[in-house]
């Protein structure tokens, strides 16, 4: 009889971490999307702020680990944090760490997605609104997640920020004549609340576990296990 196949790697996702309980509820509905669509254990961790932590989760799970940061853009905790997390347990020759959930196609086709349940139509305005950043990479991927939307949207997007980064959304909004904002935002909260708070046509939904985010994370899934785990 032939050998049974190895098991296919779990995949841990890796979020921020938030007390807003609309958070942990939008990665775990992701979470249990890629469970079914892949047949894989898919697991959750925070890297900041609530549990369970990076050290917990791979204390629990035993052999090859796919990583994937559920952030949208590669700032600090993807570049440095989590890396230094996952070294912390001495789990880096049988970790494979996939880039950031952002930005990519399918985060702005899911975006597109979300403005259109919004009522926005092709020729209004678009705003692009992230929660912000100090760190340069992070700005420059929500430049590149402008540039991805805007072509779906068929204009150019300068992205804007709720906090931290220039220029605001709010003053951006400020004269009352802005159209409908696209959320660079995983999840409702705080930041999704403000924008709602705002001046402006329409704010769609977060990008939440949209069906072409599941395809997202599939993906990066699959390709990790080949690329480093292939027997």
């Amino acid at each position: 009889m032939r050998a049974s196949m190895k098991a296919t790697p779990p995949l841990l996702l890796v979020a921020h971490g938030t007390r807003d309980p609309a958070g942990p509820v939008v990665v775990e509905r992701i979470a249990a999307a890629v469970a079914d669509r892949a047949s894989v254990p898919v697991h959750v961790a925070y890297v900041d702020v609530i549990g369970p932590t990076v050290a917990e989760a791979l204390g629990a799970l035993h052999g090859p680990v796919v990583v994937l940061p559920a952030f949208l853009a590669s700032g600090y905790h993807v570049r440095t944090d989590l890396p230094a997390q996952i070294a912390e347990v001495g789990r880096t020759g049988d970790v494979a760490v996939t880039a950031s959930l952002g930005p990519s196609p399918e985060l702005a086709e899911a975006m597109l997605d979300r403005l259109l349940g919004a009522g926005w139509r092709p020729g209004e305005q678009v705003l692009l609104s992230a929660a912000g950043s100090s760190d340069e990479g992070a700005l420059a991927d929500v430049r590149t997640a402008a540039n991805l939307l805007g072509r779906l949207c068929g204009q150019w997007l300068h992205p804007s920020f709720v906090t931290t980064a220039a220029p605001l959304t709010a003053d951006l909004c400020a004269d009352g004549r802005a159209g409908f904002i696209a959320p660079y935002l995983l999840a409702p909260g705080l930041f999704h609340r403000k924008l709602n708070e705002l001046p402006v046509h329409a704010v769609a939904e977060p990008i939440g576990a949209h069906p072409r985010v599941i395809d997202l994370v599939v993906r990066r899934h699959s390709a990790a296990c080949r690329d480093s785990f292939a027997a």
